[in-house]
This record gives C-alpha cells, sequence and structure tokens, in this order.
C-alpha cells in the first residue's frame, strides 16, 4: 500500500476450527494440532485455522463447516497423518502427503 501498511493476503483457503474441551484441557493437543495442520498446508490450502473453546468432552475438527474428526464418534484422538489425510481430502484431494500417505496399524490414538 502506499501509506506504507502492508497489503493484505488474498484469502482463499479452507478455514479449519478445532473444537476442544478446556476443563479437559485439551487446548495444548489442539494447538499442537493446529501447528501441524499449518506447517503441512503451507501452500494456500488453508486460509485460517482457529481454535474454539467448546462444551465439556467436546474435541472436533471441522473444515468449512463439515467436521473431519469427531473424538466421540470416531473413537478417540486421531494420529497426526490420519488428520491430515481427513483435511487434505477435504481441501486438496489430489495433494500428495509424502510419508503421512502410507497406511500403517494402529492409525487411532487411544481415548482422551
Amino acid at each position: 500500500a502506499a501509506d506504507g501498511a502492508a497489503e493484505p493476503i488474498a484469502v482463499v483457503g479452507a478455514k479449519v476450527r478445532i473444537s476442544y474441551c478446556p476443563g479437559c484441557k485439551w487446548l495444548l493437543r489442539s494447538a499442537y494440532f493446529a501447528q501441524e495442520l499449518l506447517t503441512t498446508f503451507d501452500g494456500g490450502e488453508l486460509s485460517e485455522v482457529a481454535l474454539a473453546p467448546a462444551a465439556s468432552g467436546t474435541w472436533t475438527v471441522e473444515v468449512d463447516g463439515e467436521v473431519v474428526w469427531d473424538r466421540k464418534t470416531d473413537g478417540g484422538f486421531p494420529e497426526a497423518k490420519v488428520l491430515k489425510q481427513r483435511v487434505r481430502d477435504a481441501v486438496a484431494p489430489s495433494l500428495s502427503l509424502g510419508h503421512s500417505d502410507v497406511a500403517a496399524p494402529g492409525d487411532v490414538a487411544a481415548p482422551g
């Protein structure tokens, strides 16, 4: 901008919302997953990753309003690579995740 202000970045990517139970102490886990997603999808696929306090026992991940992981229905917390795959499938299905695309036994972490 002519006045020295930074030019706004064009927002084109998907919005991710991680809703978590603050009383369950899941903020740190949520922040970790936010960092993983922002690091993996650094080519404009995501416009934001938001952390949102929610009701007791809640831990969900939404992409543009569509739930891609729910701790209650999916049986616990995801492994990082599984969450990345689900987010990728929602925002850029043809994107390769490299080693995170390789299937391995035990893709779901223990319930928390």
